[in-house]
């Protein structure tokens, strides 16, 4: 979070020490040094406060609008009711306690009353105007195998002993939400490797490899999604999900290559990018080691994939948000338009998850699903969207008019 710094200045008193020495002659007239003129460019004004949760971006109690596929969102909210009432909600908005009489209610609804369920217990606010962005993501499903052999190269990692995550908030309140991860280093806690020194062969030799992958842009955009499924030489399906990050910043490689003129703009989702690396294999390790970030995995039992709150996602009901901007565990309506073909989209989903490039007031990504038909629409989801949030009504009540 960017500070502003007060600079204080410094008065130096000074005094002569000894006897002081009479005065035999008029001292002559002061000079007046010039005063200089006042600069004539413009007047550079200091940044303004950085928005970082919910009510630096504006929060305002609106009407509730319809909320159609209550059930199903009510289905997802239950398995997060152990999550609310007890996580810190990073945006302001709620607190724990919040949640509990929602909650409480949520176990006893009958079918075809989820609807007025949410409109009793909750209330609809807009963070920012409401005014956001959706793309969308996907379990996807690649070939791979539990040892190395011919065709299966491609190391993915579990989470090494050494990495460190540091929540800053434990040291300052205003740090509350960051992050920061690394190793240590003597006494210091210095930057994890990245993930061109990862490709390099940071890691090899310390027994890290969860699996191997057949092909490495798959493997690449396993990591972009977080989770997904391996399918073994002999048929059999090992599910994975997130364990960890290295703490280098996300940079979108689809962005980069408009940038270096390799693909259109509105031509670069997954489906295009995975099509220009394949065609040239010998510029594609630079593209991959632009982005930094790079994603250690578990394997997962039972339902899945499992989002931020520990809890599995449901496709097209869960969403992944910012929580400094939307609580983790909170239904809200989204409308926005699915690409490719543009199909409008309009239901009441719960955030229950979070993303590396998933930052910022009422910037969501879409979870779609597994599958081929799941991934083309992730890959090409791109569209503005207009978000309403639903919180508590003990929450809303303590927003100001």
């Amino acid at each position: 979070m960017r500070r502003s710094i007060a600079l204080a200045a410094l008065l130096l008193l000074s005094a002569c020490a000894g006897r002081q020495q009479p005065v035999l002659h008029p001292l002559p007239a002061p000079v007046t040094a010039p005063v200089p003129a006042p600069p004539t460019g413009p007047v550079i004004q200091p940044p303004p406060p950085a928005i970082t949760r919910a009510r630096d971006a504006g929060v305002a109690v609106v009407e509730m609008p319809a909320l159609p596929e209550a059930a199903a969102a009510l289905a997802a909210f239950r398995t997060s009711c152990g999550g609310v009432q007890r996580r810190e909600d990073l945006s302001g908005l709620t607190q724990p306690a919040d949640w509990q009489a929602a909650c409480a209610a949520a176990a006893s609804v009958t079918p075809g009353s989820e609807e007025a369920f949410f409109r009793e217990q909750f209330r609809a606010v807009a963070v920012a105007e409401g005014k956001g962005f959706a793309t969308g993501y996907y379990e996807p499903e690649i070939a791979a195998s539990l040892v190395r052999q011919p065709g299966y190269e491609v190391p993915l990692y579990k989470r090494p002993a050494d990495l460190i995550d540091v929540p800053l908030g434990d040291f300052a309140p205003s740090l509350k939400g960051r992050t920061v991860r690394g190793r240590v280093q003597g006494n210091r806690l210095v930057p994890y490797a990245t993930r061109e020194q990862i490709s390099g062969g940071a890691l090899v030799g310390r027994s890290l490899e969860l699996a191997w992958a057949a092909d490495p842009y798959e493997a690449f955009f396993l990591e972009i999604q977080g989770s997904g499924r391996l399918k073994l030489p002999d048929g059999r399906i090992v599910r994975i999900g997130y364990d960890g990050q290295n703490g280098r910043d996300y940079v979108a490689i689809g962005r980069l290559l408009i940038e270096q003129g390799k693909l259109e703009r509105g031509k670069a989702g997954m489906k295009e990018i995975i099509a220009w690396l394949r065609a040239n294999p010998a510029e594609a390790p630079a593209i991959l080691n632009a982005n930094p970030s790079k994603i250690f995995f578990r394997v997962l039992t039972g339902e899945g994939p499992v989002g931020a709150m520990g809890v599995a996602v449901t496709p097209h009901v869960s969403v992944a948000a910012d929580p400094a901007f939307i609580p983790l565990g909170a239904p809200l309506l989204v409308e926005t338009t699915l690409t490719g073909p543009a199909t409008p989209f309009t239901r009441l989903m719960v955030a229950q998850d979070t993303g590396g490039a998933i930052k910022g007031a009422n910037r969501i990504d879409l979870f779609l699903g597994p599958g081929a038909d799941a991934a083309a629409t992730a890959g090409a989801q791109s569209s503005p969207a207009r978000l309403t949030l639903l919180i508590p009504a003990a929450a809303a009540a303590r927003l100001s008019p």
